[in-house]
């Protein structure tokens, strides 16, 4: 016999607090219809053989059926968890591959992440974030036309703000407040990935876009893997843009206004 709980926030699905007789503890995500939980249980298991990043495991993954252990964790985030989160990415971002995409195609949230391997970030970066992005959130009204020509536009001049050359690294892929765990004065976990390989920067520039972290975890961060001049006034925006339109996909409201703020700075 177990008892269930439900638990808030899932996005692809509903979340539950599974509890057994013997007080051990599990979480189970469970959907519906055109279910891709599948996935999500191969990201977690590919982060935990190819990384030391701390991911709960994976219990059962199905389609519609995920079971993972449970992490037990608090609220908030002090300066000495965000110098251990730092440690962790500093670390996952050294697994590299020689090309940027992934083995297979991921997710993130419920959206689908096409990962082709592709030789330079800056056509993967067009053309599998913000150009398959952009068309996704037009097609559902999330932007406009007008903000797609310009993403468009953008694509186009990519090359001109974004350096070549970089390891194509092993990234988290949606690394929010919500997606990392922390237990006292340390990380226990990171959940919910969106995994594939490309600039280490993409990741870094997501953490901004909802205060993540603060300025402990990037001075922690640099002391690992420094950062190229220009990042955080030039490129954080740049990379923000795909995290905005993922957003305009889901939810609509306000975020497509926002990457065609940022989108007009660098194209008009």
């Amino acid at each position: 016999m177990a008892r269930a709980d439900f638990l808030p926030g899932g996005c692809v699905g509903e979340v539950w607090k599974i509890t057994f007789d013997d007080g051990s503890h599990a979480v189970a995500k469970t959907a519906a219809g055109d279910s891709t939980l599948d996935i999500e249980a191969y990201m977690l298991r590919y982060l935990a053989d190819h990384s030391d990043l701390p991911v709960p495991g994976v219990i059962e993954g199905a389609k519609d059926l995920l079971v993972i252990d449970y992490v037990e964790n608090s609220s908030g985030m002090g300066p000495s968890a965000q110098e251990h989160a730092a440690d962790l990415l500093a670390a996952l971002h050294q697994v590299t591959a020689p090309r940027y995409g992934h083995e297979r195609d991921t997710l993130i949230g419920p959206l689908r992440q096409p990962n082709p391997w592709t030789e330079r970030w800056h056509d993967f970066y067009r053309e599998q974030r913000l150009f398959y992005m952009g068309r996704e959130a037009l097609e559902t009204g999330g932007i406009g036309m007008e903000t797609y020509e310009r993403i468009e536009r953008l694509g186009a001049r990519l090359a001109e703000f974004l350096p070549e050359g970089r390891p194509a690294s092993l990234l988290h892929g949606d690394c929010w407040g919500g997606n990392v765990l922390t237990r006292g004065n340390r990380i226990a976990a990171f959940i919910d990935p969106a995994i594939y390989h490309g600039d280490a920067e993409e990741e870094l520039a997501y953490t901004t876009l909802f205060n993540t972290f603060g300025p402990r975890f990037f001075d922690r961060y640099r002391e690992h893997n420094p950062l190229e001049p220009g990042f955080f006034e030039t490129r954080v925006p740049l990379y923000t843009l795909y995290s905005l339109l993922v957003h305009a996909r889901l939810f609509g409201g306000g975020y497509g206004t926002q990457a065609d703020t940022i989108l007009r700075r660098y194209v008009g």
